[in-house]
């Protein structure tokens, strides 16, 4: 034999040793005992817990970045009580402020210059911190993730068409887009839109309940100034986050003829308590500084349209007085929240009746295709670039309002587009799933209290506003914010993060689960999506070790796993 057909042979064998080599690879980074769809916080959450749990596990994100909100600008943290918050949720905070323990993450101010403000304020002798940028919170996620056996998978995205494989009431696999396939003995949906679960066929709703369908008293339209809790408690709904009243909605003053302002409904507000397809307002939460070496100006978006912002013009120009007495609350001139991070940031929310929600802009979103979504997000982030540029430059802005605004600008250092704004839109609410088993208002305000409790929730509930309308003296209003407090923290049940039986055996749903609309409004908080996240793991990991469906599991079971790992119960 020639040579030349020697190293031919030689290349050949070679070349099957190679590519049996990567079969094989391929097969091991798309086939593991837990695939997790949602790189969210309730995602990294649960693949961490499920990689100490000795299983395999593939996290995909549709995206380019992990963390979700808490990485994408939520880091003034809403929490209502901190001692609730165990497991890999507090082991997250507390390597926050291991963070912020090292002097050389403290780049654009010193240490002890910052004081953290708002609701999660970090007391002198706590273990973790509260507060924080969105880049420290990546950081610190990756930091958690590093030297675990968790195979991450960017930008694929579900095929939400014929994505989804399942033999009988089993997930057997899933699929992307772009054709890769993951295979996996159980699968946890932690998007906040609830994609995964949508595919699988499992029942879920959008929008908000009648307040008849689960015995509630918060739920449906809320246009009342005042709603009362079940256990007789006054909340504050539209009360708050509304215009000054006499704000006119017409496009010519007083002239219904000349048609009505942008992002006004002409449904009106509807029957209080009555349900409908609405959901919570959506907005960016801006990651905004003053420090000139690292800001960037707001600058007015190319298709900037004036008249989008005229209830704006309108509302300042409503007050009777000084500006400072526009509002009996909050920031007396600006329509925001700005609570303050480190490194002089901010993390910025919405505050106002005209502020950075794009008020009843979002109810296409939860079903929308991917396509659609990407447009939804691109009007918002336009919306709300036009609407920080108007505050800090427009003639008809108060004076004071401008010179307070325009020392504001976007982040360098914080995200991946170079104005400065993130990919992630705030989801406040999407798909949620509807089980065998409802998380409602009677278990938030603990009438009912659930015995297989996973986790705790504690903030208030809370619903942000869901319709602009036009009210009955004739003027412009506001109608979905709910405001009302919880006497205590309260269990989440087990069953509400399992579909029913006869429609799924191995999903898990941490983020979109089985509750009511204002039941959600108070679960819906990031380190409560953590707990349930690494709840949603150690029902995964035994539902494998047992061979069950993971409704089938005896709690007990679970919860001695749940308390050697930290999660507070009780």
């Amino acid at each position: 034999m020639k040579t030349t057909q020697i190293l031919k042979l030689l290349i050949l064998f070679a070349s099957v040793a190679f590519l049996s080599c990567a079969n094989k690879n391929n097969e091991s980074l798309t086939s593991a005992d837990v695939v997790i769809y949602g790189g969210t916080s309730a995602g990294i959450s649960a693949a961490i817990e499920t990689a100490r749990l000795g299983k395999s596990v593939i996290l995909i994100e549709p995206t380019n970045r992990l963390g979700g909100l808490t990485t994408g600008g939520l880091g003034q943290t809403d929490i209502g009580n901190k001692q609730v918050i165990g497991g890999i949720s507090r082991e997250f905070y507390q390597n926050i402020k291991k963070h912020y323990e090292n002097s050389d993450n403290w780049v654009w101010q010193k240490r002890s210059e910052y004081k953290d403000g708002g609701q999660t304020q970090t007391t002198k002798n706590e273990d973790a911190m509260w507060t924080f940028e969105p880049s420290a919170a990546l950081e610190v996620y990756h930091e958690m993730i590093k030297g675990l056996d968790i195979k991450i998978v960017y930008n694929q995205r579900l095929d939400r068409k014929n994505g989804v494989s399942k033999n009988g009431k089993s997930i057997t696999s899933i699929t992307t887009e772009s054709g890769e396939k993951y295979t996996g003995n159980m699968f946890i949906d932690a998007t906040y839109e609830g994609d995964l679960l949508a595919t699988a066929g499992i029942s879920y709703t959008v929008g908000r309940e009648s307040n008849t369908k689960y015995g509630e008293t918060l739920n449906g339209i809320q246009a009342s100034k005042f709603g009362t809790t079940l256990n007789g408690s006054v909340s504050n709904n539209s009360v708050y986050h509304n215009f000054i009243a006499g704000v006119d909605p017409y496009v010519v003053k007083g002239d219904s003829l000349s048609g009505l302002l942008p992002f006004i409904s002409q449904n009106g507000s509807g029957i209080e308590g009555q349900g409908d397809e609405g959901i919570q307002a959506y907005c960016f939460r801006m990651t905004l500084t003053d420090h000139p070496e690292n800001r960037i100006p707001f600058t007015k978006p190319e298709n900037y349209n004036e008249l989008d912002y005229e209830l704006l013009f309108r509302n300042y120009e409503a007050a009777k007085g000084p500006i400072e007495e526009m509002y009996s609350y909050g920031d007396r001139l600006v329509p925001w929240i700005n609570s303050a991070m480190p490194n002089r940031k901010t993390d910025t929310n919405n505050q106002k009746g005209f502020s950075t929600d794009f008020i009843g802009q979002n109810w296409d979103y939860p079903e929308a295709s991917y396509q659609e979504r990407e447009k939804i997000i691109e009007r918002h982030r336009q919306y709300q670039q036009g609407l920080m540029w108007t505050l800090a430059n427009h003639p008809r802005i108060p004076k004071k309002v401008k010179d307070k605004v325009s020392q504001w600008g976007t982040c360098k250092d914080e995200y991946e587009r170079e104005d400065g704004w993130q990919q992630q839109l705030y989801i406040r609410e999407a798909r949620r799933m509807v089980g065998d088993f409802v998380m409602s208002q009677k278990h938030c305000e603990r009438i009912e209290v659930v015995p297989d409790g996973i986790g705790m929730a504690a903030y208030g509930m809370d619903s942000h506003h869901i319709k602009r309308y036009v009210n009955a003296k004739g003027y412009v209003a506001n109608e979905g914010n709910v405001e009302a407090h919880v006497k205590g923290p309260y269990p989440i049940s087990y069953r509400s993060i399992v579909p029913k039986k006869e429609e799924c055996s191995n999903l898990l749903v941490p983020i979109c689960l089985s509750a009511s609309h204002i039941a959600f409004g108070s679960i819906r908080m990031e380190p409560v999506f953590m707990v349930l996240g690494q709840s949603a793991a150690v029902v995964a990991s035994l539902a494998i070790d047992e061979g069950k469906a993971v409704q089938d599991l005896e709690y007990n079971d679970i919860k001695e796993v749940l308390l050697q790992n930290g999660q507070i119960l009780e």
